[in-house]
């Protein structure tokens, strides 16, 4: 295994992380055939980690990046990189069934593993896959697209290309970079090339487990008062115990809501703009 040269997936003789808390995550070296027993059950390397992809993006990010950049049945698009093809995916579902993408990948392996994948969801006529660098030799394509998506990781070197992608009538374009510097850098290279309505936006994604409670009326103080009322003798003490008693027994259900201990936390910055017309 080595920690400089990138792998698209887990190979044997591999160290995965096993993450199954924050308080609990142990390396393991992978090793076909062999098993690793927790708390959840049983990870078999062969079949659970073995030939396993890469990171993906969340599907809070996917649901975000399809709205802003205004996709829809018929749109044309242009993605680079195609990496685990989680993204392609969603984009063709979107602009199906006239719609197109081309997606550029610059790893051989990973572009010829979307073709196959492509192909086994036969949806290879929605999308056209290259193996080329976007950020020297673009996207193949001009003045076509609708809007342009980077995932790579200097966006900024290929924002020149992605203008001239899109048409020239306008179009969107988004960025995702894991950290803000790549996001300073690309902002600046947007604006040099015309682009309006720059921003960047991320999400964080934070779940509240909804439940029903039950919680003891409090003794506000007016069992005195309403004694009259009542037909109790404030007079009568053995009255008086048994009036505060009734109300300390009540009880009144609730809705609460209450955020889970574990959350996503930073996952991207998704960096928009828009292609001026003028």
């Amino acid at each position: 295994m080595s920690f400089v040269d990138y792998a698209d997936t887990i190979k044997d003789g591999d160290t995965a992380i096993v993450f199954l808390g924050h308080e609990s995550m142990f390396p393991v070296k992978v090793q076909h055939g062999s098993k690793t027993q927790t708390k959840y059950g049983v990870i078999r390397h062969s079949s659970d980690l073995i030939g396993k992809r890469t990171q993906i993006l969340y599907s809070t990010d996917i649901s975000l990046i399809t709205m802003m950049l205004e996709l829809k049945p018929g749109s044309i698009v242009c993605e680079s990189g195609t990496g685990s093809g989680s993204l392609s995916h969603a984009i063709i579902r979107t602009v199906a069934p006239t719609g197109h993408l081309y997606t550029v990948e610059f790893h051989q392996q990973r572009a010829e593993k979307a073709k196959e994948e492509f192909q086994e969801h036969k949806v290879e006529h929605l999308v056209t896959v290259k193996n080329q660098d976007v950020c020297k030799n673009g996207f193949g394509v001009s003045n076509v697209a609708d809007a342009v998506f980077l995932d790579i990781p200097s966006p900024w070197e290929a924002i020149g290309h992605a203008k001239s992608a899109l048409k020239i009538e306008g179009g969107r374009i988004c960025s995702f970079s894991p950290c803000i510097e790549q996001v300073q850098r690309t902002c600046l290279a947007m604006e040099e090339h015309g682009f309006t309505e720059i921003n960047t936006l991320e999400i964080l994604l934070r779940v509240y487990n909804v439940r029903t409670i039950s919680l003891q009326i409090p003794d506000l103080g007016k069992a005195a008062e309403d004694n009259s009322s009542t037909g109790f003798d404030s007079s009568n003490q053995s009255n008086q115990g048994s009036l505060y008693g009734i109300l300390q027994q009540g009880t009144a259900q609730f809705k609460s809501g209450v955020p889970l201990k574990e959350m996503v936390g930073h996952t991207g910055y998704l960096t928009f703009a828009t292609k001026s017309l003028f």
